[in-house]
């Protein structure tokens, strides 16, 4: 039975490398004093392709030290020792001197985890999306796209743990219908009405529902930036979701950087006459990067989860779970590929996992492997 135990940490922060190359083209002099035509007409303008490609590809292998399956609760690592595929994804952009399109296309398990609320062909979009910028500081984007919301993304080349958080899992994965996004200088803003949370067609007789969604971000410096987040609306099953969360990063040096994300939702059931008063569930993460080599890097991640309405986690008593999940994954780099070797260990206040022999408990843990390419 593993120990259990309190962590607050983690990490992971987001390392923006930037590319700058700059030089100068020098001719022999001609014999005469004048300037030729070649000389003078300022440099060809480079090309850009008239589409760009991107994709990558993900398997892993993961071993519950329960036995269980079950014991994980989080997205896209369901396996108990068995290899098991993630998802393979391309990334098609076009993008002109105002109009843009994004094609992004995902198969496999963790596709369709992602599309949960879709059927057949179309759980491979993960994103489809048409944008315009009218200035300089304006842009409206049309269709679907991943959310604002949280600090994980659903592509695995994104993320310094292989594994999910318990706010990624249970936060929206995508939004469907019109935003505009406005910058001024350190600021920024976004606003836009979708279709409920993940829903890319809404069910039949909820074409009404809409959903808010607005994002204000902060960048104090090159090195701290905030995200205030906010998604809310009416959902498919006449319940009301309204959710606040919040995202900071900051790079402390070119080794070390930090990272948080807290959220809290708040959902109003229908009691058959109205809207019940809203209950909520709450996390909060630490994200702590070390890259002490550019080939070698670590990430402790250290999440606290808090449903003591039962939204997301069942209890076989009448009080909700809390638990802390702590995860350290490795991330070794070979060009293209990332080979991610990583421990997680979850505590909670009550027996939500099951032993190799069925019974309950309140610890679990894990190991997996992971190898990730991206082009």
């Amino acid at each position: 039975m593993l120990q259990k135990f309190f962590a607050t940490g983690l990490a992971f922060a987001c390392t923006v490398s930037i590319y700058a190359q700059s030089g100068e083209t020098s001719n022999p002099a001609p014999a005469s004093s004048e300037t030729t035509s070649a000389e003078s007409a300022p440099p060809a303008e480079e090309k850009k392709p008239l589409v760009s490609f991107t994709g990558s590809a993900d398997v892993y292998y993961r071993y519950d030290f329960g036995k269980q399956a079950g014991n994980n609760r989080t997205s896209f690592t369901g396996a108990h020792n068995s290899f098991a595929l993630g998802m393979a994804s391309i990334k098609a952009e076009h993008q002109g001197d105002k109009v843009g399109v994004v094609l992004d296309l995902g198969f496999g398990p963790r596709a369709k985890d992602f599309a949960y609320a879709d059927e057949g062909i179309t759980q491979a979009i993960k994103q489809f999306y048409i944008s315009y910028k009218a200035t300089d500081w304006l842009k409206f984007t049309a269709g679907t796209w991943a959310t604002h919301v949280g600090y994980e993304l659903v592509d695995p080349q994104l993320n310094r743990n292989y594994s999910m958080s318990y706010m990624f899992t249970n936060g929206p994965f995508t939004h469907t219908g019109l935003k505009a996004e406005l910058s001024k200088g350190k600021n920024g803003f976004m606003v836009g009405v979708s279709n409920a949370t993940d829903y890319r067609i809404p069910p039949t007789g909820q074409v009404n529902k809409k959903f808010l969604i607005a994002q204000y971000s902060f960048a104090a410096s090159d090195n701290l930036k905030f995200y205030l987040n906010y998604v809310g609306g009416k959902n498919p099953d006449t319940s009301k979701t309204s959710q606040f969360d919040l995202v900071m990063t900051g790079k402390i040096s070119d080794a070390f950087s930090i990272g948080y994300n807290g959220t809290v939702n708040t959902t109003k059931t229908w009691d058959g006459d109205k809207n019940a008063d809203g209950k909520s569930w709450w996390g909060s993460a630490l994200y702590l990067n070390l890259d002490p080599k550019p080939w070698f890097g670590l990430t402790l991640r250290g999440e606290y989860f808090s449903d003591k309405n039962q939204f997301k986690i069942p209890t076989s008593g009448p009080d909700g779970a809390s638990l802390f999940a702590t995860t350290l994954s490795a991330n070794f780099k070979v060009g293209g590929l990332t080979f991610i070797p990583e421990f997680r260990i979850e505590n909670a206040n009550q027996n939500i996992y099951t032993d190799a022999d069925g019974a309950g408990k309140k610890s679990s843990g894990s190991f997996l492997m992971a190898a990730i390419y991206s082009f």
